[in-house]
């Protein structure tokens, strides 16, 4: 059975809160894959600074969402 993925919807928020959310979400729920919906163009490098800093593993990354295992 694969993994359940907890979407994040950080559609219309600016950076910081895209990565706010996403850490968030990984603080209240575990470990575990995630899925981050943001349209935020900074987002294409807070979200992987972000995952580096952490030690989370960035699986997938696009101009609309990441693909986060936590």
């Amino acid at each position: 059975m694969p993994p359940q993925t907890i979407t994040i919807d950080a559609r219309g928020l600016r950076c910081p809160l895209p990565a706010l959310k996403l850490a968030r979400a990984v603080r209240e729920n575990g470990a575990g894959r995630y899925r981050l919906e943001a349209d935020d163009p900074a987002a294409l490098t807070d979200i992987p600074a972000l995952c580096g800093e952490r030690g989370w593993t960035l699986a997938e990354a696009g101009a609309e969402g990441f693909v986060v295992i936590a």
